[in-house]
């Protein structure tokens, strides 16, 4: 962000969380962060350049005939209000200050469809190896949104430095390819959005055997969309090799189960425990009266259910659940350190 001072004072600014539903109700989406700017002296800010993540050649095809495509929101006590920007340029839209307060630039829904190519960027961070399997969690995101803020959701990841440089288009879906293949990556496809946060989730997440040093990576895009058509994305193995277990001395699921089933309890979302019960009556795991009774217990009542259930099934049924828990929530998963 680029200020434009009148005189000498201290600034501060920070991004904050921005409710979308707000910006809906007046037709309007976030097109670059929120942030909170103060001053200790309001006088001395003149205006304010907030970044944007439109392509240099999408505004210069239809700036001109897209008339408020770009405007900022100015959210104080009293309310929301739009302020029309003083000029648009390739990386800022400029906005005289009234008085400080959140600023962030956004755009008009309904113009908006016109105009869905933006500039983006792919981070790749590589988790720390559970037992005999690593994990790398990519992310699709505008160019604007800050690696530092995304790096600090991951802090235990190692962030994998690749060209990450790209033009994405929203409401399109994207899909990811490894080779070598025959690596878990999920989910198949994703339709690529605007987010600026609070919460930045892995959009793709390649499941790896330590033993993989090199991977590629091959984004599979609309044919339209210019983004990088493959990055090699170094995998090395972080724990000797002792530590490695081979699949024929793997604990018991039902076991597995057991050593977690507190910690279970206590994390699993309301959401991925209803999304469980489905998977699990769907592959016969448990009956449908044992998935009605399971609902309409209270959340920590409810998981203990069905843990004990499945677990006491056995082996195999427990398998069913932790590869159903893989898929719903690999993070749980990956903290729980089951396999």
């Amino acid at each position: 962000m680029v200020f434009v001072m009148a005189q000498e004072a201290e600034l501060l600014y920070r991004t904050v969380p921005l409710e979308e539903s707000r910006l809906r109700s007046a037709g309007k989406k976030a097109a670059g962060p929120l942030f909170n700017v103060k001053s200790s002296d309001e006088a001395a800010v003149c205006q304010l350049h907030l970044p944007h993540s439109e392509t240099e050649d999408a505004l210069c095809s239809t700036s001109l005939l897209l008339d408020g495509l770009l405007s900022v929101v100015h959210i104080t006590d009293e309310g929301l209000s739009i302020l029309e920007p003083l000029e648009v340029t390739r990386t800022h839209g400029a906005v005289k200050v009234p008085h400080l307060s959140l600023f962030g630039l956004v755009w008009d829904i309904f113009k908006r469809v016109l105009l869905l190519r933006v500039k983006g960027k792919i981070l790749v961070f590589l988790r720390p190896p559970v037992r005999e399997e690593q994990t790398l969690d990519v992310h699709l995101l505008q160019k604007n949104v800050p690696k530092e803020e995304v790096a600090d959701q991951h802090k235990r990841a190692e962030n994998i430095i690749i060209s990450s440089g790209c033009e994405l288009e929203l409401y399109k879906g994207y899909s990811v390819q490894c080779e070598p293949e025959g690596f878990f990556i999920q989910p198949e496809s994703k339709t690529f959005v605007s987010s600026f946060g609070p919460d930045y989730d892995p959009t793709f997440q390649v499941s790896l055997t330590t033993s993989t040093e090199t991977v590629d990576l091959k984004s599979r895009v609309p044919a339209e969309s210019r983004v990088p058509a493959e990055s090699r994305v170094p995998a090395e193995s972080r724990v000797p090799a002792e530590s490695r277990v081979p699949a024929e001395n793997r604990v018991p699921a039902d076991q597995s189960l057991l050593s977690v089933r507190t910690e279970f309890i206590q994390r699993v979302t309301p959401t991925v425990l209803n999304d469980l019960l489905d998977k699990l009556f769907e592959s016969e795991v448990i009956s449908e009266s044992e998935m009605t009774s399971a609902r309409t217990k209270p959340q920590n009542d409810r998981a203990r259910e069905v843990v004990d259930a499945v677990r006491k099934k056995g082996a195999a049924a427990s398998r069913v659940l932790i590869n159903a828990l893989r898929e719903l929530d690999p993070y749980l998963y990956r903290e729980l350190n089951l396999s």
